[in-house]
């Protein structure tokens, strides 16, 4: 059985009351929040309400560990639904007691990160996000530099069935989605390469 307990915290715990915005998508995580007591709602704010909600979680609980562990912006919104009791580790000591863990923990629960991290980022982006956005999402995700004038592309390794499904959409949406960003060049090419001309207009549609 492999050991991925972390050393008993010492940091004092904060009483939250119900509606405080505990995360932010998009900022730097500087600290894990750690529920210990308490609702959480998570998905999408807008207008400072959660507008898309993703899911509810309830103490104990770790806010956004993935993010920390993985040196990534938080994914997602986090708003107290209740009060919540909360302690606030900051990022490195949180690594460092993952760290101290055995190798085979350590390497479990990064496994972990980036497998819910994945899963979360989807998740938001079809809560948020119509079909262009995510699929000009997609694409600057997957895109790899093709020389050194440091031009874009996209090996398309599996089918297009397929990545629709990844993208929460038909097939037919997908194919209709990639006719119209070749109309407007964003992409270029029409086999199992796609080239990304103008990056800096996707990331506006995709809105990162």
């Amino acid at each position: 059985m492999l050991d991925t307990s972390l050393t008993p915290l010492s940091e004092p715990v904060a009483a939250v009351a119900p509606g405080t915005v505990l995360l932010n998508r998009g900022d730097a995580v500087d600290c894990i929040v750690h529920v210990m007591q308490g609702r959480v709602l998570l998905g999408v704010m807008v207008d400072g309400q959660i507008a898309h909600q993703l899911g509810v979680v309830e103490g104990p609980f770790w806010l956004e560990a993935a993010s920390g562990l993985l040196g990534l912006p938080h994914a997602v919104d986090a708003v107290a639904e209740t009060e919540v009791h909360v302690q606030y580790v900051g990022v490195g000591d949180f690594v460092a007691e993952v760290k101290a863990l055995p190798e085979a923990s350590q390497t479990l629960l990064m496994d972990m990160a980036r497998s819910q991290r994945q899963q979360t980022e989807t998740a938001v982006s079809r809560l948020a996000k119509d079909a262009d956005a995510r699929c000009a999402e997609w694409l600057l995700r997957h895109a790899q530099t093709t020389d050194q004038s440091g031009s874009l592309a996209v090996k398309l390794t599996e089918r297009k069935r397929t990545i629709a499904a990844q993208l929460g959409i038909a097939p037919e949406t997908f194919s209709r989605v990639l006719r119209h960003l070749r109309e407007r060049q964003l992409i270029s090419g029409s086999g199992r390469v796609l080239g990304l001309p103008n990056p800096q207009a996707l990331r506006e549609l995709a809105g990162v």
